[in-house]
Formats: C-alpha cells, sequence, structure tokens
C-alpha cells in the first residue's frame, strides 16, 4: 500500500530502538525511550501560503531527519510496518553523511 501524506506533512520510519546500554546491560521494551531520529519516506506537496502559492518541503525521500522525542503521535500501521506522520516544523533537521 502506499500513502501520500497531504501539504507540509512528511511520513518517517523511526530509526531501530536500541536493545543493550553502552555498559551491556539489556533494555525491556518499556524502558527504552523511542529514538528521535529516523529516515523520510513520503513528503505532502508543501505548505499552501496566504497567497495560494505552494512552499515545497525542505526535505526529500531518504533523508535522515531528527524531530523532537514528543513529535510523531500521529501513528499508522502500512503493511505491519509502524510509520509516523510530522508536521515540517516537528523536524529539527537533516542529518548528512
Amino acid at each position: 500500500m502506499k500513502v501520500r501524506p497531504l501539504h507540509d506533512r512528511v511520513i518517517v520510519r523511526r530509526e531501530e530502538e536500541e536493545q543493550t546500554t553502552a555498559g551491556g546491560i539489556l533494555l525491556p521494551g518499556s524502558a527504552q525511550e523511542k529514538p528521535n531520529q529516523g529516515e523520510v519516506v513520503a513528503v505532502g506537496s508543501g505548505r499552501v501560503l496566504d497567497s495560494g502559492d505552494i512552499r515545497p518541503v525542505d526535505v526529500k525521500v531518504g533523508d535522515t531527519v531528527v524531530f523532537g522525542q514528543y513529535a510523531g503521535n500521529d501513528k499508522i500501521d502500512i503493511d505491519g510496518e509502524e510509520l509516523i506522520i510530522l508536521s515540517e516544523s516537528d523536524i529539527k533537521a537533516v542529518l548528512e553523511a
């Protein structure tokens, strides 16, 4: 199934959660923090300005982005994979290699 976000929304696949700490301690799922970065899998067309023009979104599919820890409360399940829907304003940075 394909999904296309509207306007300035971005769909992100959250990075895998870390299972152990740096000291080698195994963390149960409830004790783990959700990662605050992920890969962009779909991008909307952009924000509609008051003038009627469309300002394109600054990220593109494949970018690795950092977002706020409590951003992304809107989750969807596509083909058994949990994805999150973010507004472009929830994205704090794009990680570059």
